[in-house]
């Protein structure tokens, strides 16, 4: 967990209480997916603290609605301005349509029950990865071969280039409307 970031990896923060559920979630997502964990935490504060000091360091951020200490909820609700470009996934065991539809106003981009969904988080993850090797580094604000958090220039807002957003499929506001359909059409 304590390489340094680089622009060909999909960078996660994990925020799960389980430590078992937890290291296996790591596990599974760094070797099937393109994905590096840069850390986890079972706590809503330390999950904040470490999201307002690496604002720009992710681009995955895997929340658990129950955790040891505050709530997955209530962090999502707490969370910093962070770019088009970085996700945020609710995967928890009380999954039911009005959590979904929370989560969805809150502007959680997928949501995941643990019980029965983590192929289709890996699939998610998996296809994140893709979009970021498509987009190539532009699309996170950096040059090729520039670690994650060191901007190339200003960027509006914290945005990528226009080009690049449209190159990963953006539509307007950041979403991308296949993500929502996978995510919520059940």
């Amino acid at each position: 967990m304590k390489s340094p970031p680089t622009s060909d990896l999909l960078h996660a923060y994990i925020v799960e209480d389980n430590p078992m559920l937890c290291e296996s979630l790591v596990d599974t997502l760094e070797e099937l997916t393109c994905v590096k964990v840069l850390g986890t935490t079972g706590n809503e504060g330390r999950a904040i603290a470490w999201l307002q000091q690496h604002p720009h360091d992710w681009q995955v951020l895997v929340v658990d609605l129950f955790l040891r200490s505050g709530s997955g909820l209530h962090l999502v609700e707490r969370l910093p301005a962070r770019g088009p470009w970085q996700k945020v996934v609710v995967f928890s065991n009380y999954v039911n349509a009005t959590v979904r539809k929370r989560c969805a106003q809150l502007g959680v981009d997928a949501v995941f029950d643990k019980s029965t969904e983590i192929d289709a988080l890996v699939d998610y993850c998996a296809r994140q990865c893709f979009l970021q090797s498509a987009a190539g580094p532009a699309a996170y604000g950096r040059a090729a071969g520039q670690a994650v958090g060191q901007a190339v220039g200003p960027s509006p807002a914290g945005r990528p280039p226009l080009e690049a957003r449209q190159a990963m499929g953006f539509a307007p506001g950041g979403r991308q409307a296949a993500d929502m359909a996978v995510t919520y059409g059940t």
